[in-house]
Formats: structure tokens, C-alpha cells, sequence
């Protein structure tokens, strides 16, 4: 069935609507040495509002907060019908070791930085960025709620953390009246789907949205890779970062990842679709996926990522990406699963189950 960027989902256990794909603004700005300029990035914010998307994700220290400061300008009309997110976390000030990780300090400072470079009083979603594996979690709870209290913030997330943690969290939350998490923003798709030994269905069984992003797996799921690259990976690594991307340096490009790439171009070629289509929508089509995160640079590539909202698998190609791509989930997940325990705990039994 094809969605429209106004087919809103519900964000986790909130009341909150979104757009089924989010858009990026990790591209806005050429501070990183890559990304668009203000124009560009402007072509592309209005591609997505005016097709009715409603979900950008941005950070404080996106393109050295120039990502932040465009979307407070392009956002001036438009505000309150915009769901803006953003992340703390990372370091903001290079020799200031409080500008950066999950503490209170860190946290009331990034916020203050965020509402004045967004030009707003307050943040629709914001997420922890990174686990710093120091922070006590009540501290970062505290913090959060107080913000929520203050009307800085609406709703708190979290990304990059360990399951065991956010699960933790969203309890003590509960039990404490905090202000719950709501989304869950991870690394996912189709090359990289570890997300769902622990992560995935902890955000099920916790009540938050899962927002993957780099859906496209930086590149490589949209067919720009191919088994050259291995050869000259190999031959000269000093150059893997010239090579189209530096994801070949990071051993993204191999030959399991580019038979998932090639099995996506063929089933583009089935459907009419690109490549990048198929590896956008089939996040989308994942049952606890709530918004993918586009990362187009340019407004055609946004135009085509559009396109994935049109996509209509059958379900041999669902089953066929979903087998060539799968993880073993390892231990205990595969004793769990097997039918021997199954008949160890409930014999005959007609037992019902749970995902």
C-alpha cells in the first residue's frame, strides 16, 4: 500500500504524529566537508514540508551547529506544525571535558545551545546522542524530566545506548513519574540488522518508536559500490577514504554486503523502483519501525528517496531480502526459539506465544 509523508505514525507510546520517513538534516552545512550549502539545503527542507512531511531529526553539533541554525531559519513560518528533534551528547567546545557527554551540566548547556540556534523555546524530541558509560542513569532521567517540566522539552529519547540500559531507564522512569522514552534511534538496515537481537524488541516490549538511521547503509544499499572496490580496498587502503565514501575503510563494502546491494538492485529492476527505494522501503515495511532517517544531499536525491513511499513488495521479495540478509541472534535467543525447550516447558500444551 503506498504512504504519503502525511500518513502519520504514532511515535512510540506517545500521541505524538510523525512522517513514516524523517527528515535529515545531518546534511545541512559543508563545515564537515561534505553536506550542502544553505540553498541546497533549503530545496530540500521545502521538498519535505511541502509533500507533507512533519519529522526532522537534527543535533547540536550537527556541521559544527550550522544544521541547527539553518532549520531555525527555515522553520520561522512554520514552527508549530514541525517536529523537531534533536540530540545532546557529543562535545560541543574541544577542551571543555563538561561540554560534551550524558550529565546534567552537559545536558541544561547542549539544550540552551539548541533553542537558540534553532531560534524556538522549546524541543519537540530530544535524544541522548551517545552512551557515555558514566553517567549515573537517575542523573540523566532527572535531567531530562526537569527539562519536560520547564517546557524546554516535550518528549525524551534515546540512541546508541545498550538495550539493558534504555530498559532500565524507561522502568525507573515509570516507577519515579519521569518523563518516559518514547523513540529509540539506531543504527538499522538491511547490511546491518544486530538491532534486532536486543534492541528491537526491547523498544516493542518498552513502548518506543524505532527511528533507524542510515537506512541506506551509507551508500551501499543505493548500488554505487561494486566488486571493484574490493580489489582496490585491498590493494590501497590508503585510498579507501578517496573511493566514493569511507565506508569501504570501515569494511562496510564486502562481498555478503554487496550480495544483499545486488539483490536489492534486481528487485528494483522487478518493481520499476531504484535501489535506494527498495532499501528505504523495506525499513519502512518492518513492523516496529516507526520513521527511517533520510540523508539526501541534494533535492533529486531526496526526490528519489520520496519514491520509497510507493514501493509495494510481494512477499517472496520480502522473504528473499529478509533471508539473504538475516543475523544469528545467537545466545539465548536460538535456545529459546527451538521447539525442543518449547516441549521441555509445555509438552502438548497449546501454549500461546509472543514476538
Amino acid at each position: 500500500m503506498s504512504l504519503t509523508l502525511d500518513t502519520y505514525r504514532l511515535l512510540g507510546r506517545s500521541g505524538l504524529r510523525v512522517s513514516p520517513l524523517a527528515l535529515g538534516a545531518a546534511t545541512f552545512g559543508t563545515e564537515w566537508g561534505w553536506g550542502a550549502e544553505r540553498d541546497e539545503s533549503r530545496k530540500l527542507f521545502d521538498l519535505y514540508v511541502e509533500r507533507g512531511g512533519n519529522f526532522i531529526d537534527t543535533s547540536a553539533t550537527y556541521t559544527n551547529g550550522s544544521s541547527e541554525r539553518m532549520l531555525g531559519e527555515f522553520t520561522r513560518d512554520n514552527r508549530e506544525s514541525l517536529v523537531l528533534a534533536t540530540k545532546y551528547t557529543t562535545l560541543r567546545s574541544p577542551g571543555d571535558p563538561n561540554s560534551g557527554g550524558s550529565h546534567r551540566k552537559s545536558l541544561f548547556a547542549s539544550v540552551e545551545a539548541s533553542l537558540r540556534q534553532l531560534g524556538t523555546d522549546y524541543i519537540d524530541l530530544l535524544y541522548l546522542h551517545v552512551w557515555d558509560f558514566t553517567t549515573p542513569v537517575e542523573e540523566i532521567l532527572r535531567g531530562m524530566d526537569d527539562l519536560v517540566r520547564q517546557g524546554k522539552i516535550l518528549y525524551v529519547a534515546m540512541s546508541n545506548a545498550p538495550a539493558w540500559q534504555v530498559s532500565r531507564m524507561q522502568a525507573i522512569a515509570d516507577l519515579r513519574g519521569w518523563s518516559p522514552l518514547i523513540a529509540l534511534q539506531i543504527h538499522y538496515n538491511l547490511i546491518e540488522r544486530a538491532a534486532e537481537r536486543d534492541l528491537i524488541p526491547m523498544a516493542r516490549e518498552m513502548g518506543l518508536g524505532v527511528v533507524p538511521y542510515s537506512p541506506l547503509a551509507g551508500g551501499v544499499l543505493t548500488g554505487k559500490y561494486s566488486r571493484d572496490d574490493l580489489t582496490a580496498t585491498a590493494a590501497e587502503p590508503g585510498r579507501s577514504s578517496i573511493r566514493k565514501s569511507f565506508n569501504a575503510a570501515l569494511g562496510l563494502v564486502n562481498e555478503r554486503n554487496l550480495a544483499i546491494a545486488d539483490a536489492v538492485k534486481e528487485i528494483a529492476a522487478e518493481l520499476g523502483r531504484t535501489p535506494s527505494q527498495v532499501g528505504l522501503a523495506w525499513a519502512m515495511h518492518q513492523p516496529d519501525v516507526t520513521a527511517p532517517i533520510i540523508g539526501a544531499r541534494t533535492a533529486a536525491q531526496l526526490e528519489d528517496n520520496l519514491g520509497a513511499l510507493d514501493v509495494d513488495f510481494t512477499a517472496a521479495q520480502l522473504a528473499r531480502l529478509d533471508e539473504l540478509s538475516a543475523i544469528d541472534l545467537g545466545y539465548p535467543h536460538d535456545l529459546l526459539a527451538g521447539d525442543h525447550l518449547r516441549n521441555a516447558l509445555a509438552g502438548d500444551l497449546k501454549i500461546p506465544t509472543r514476538r
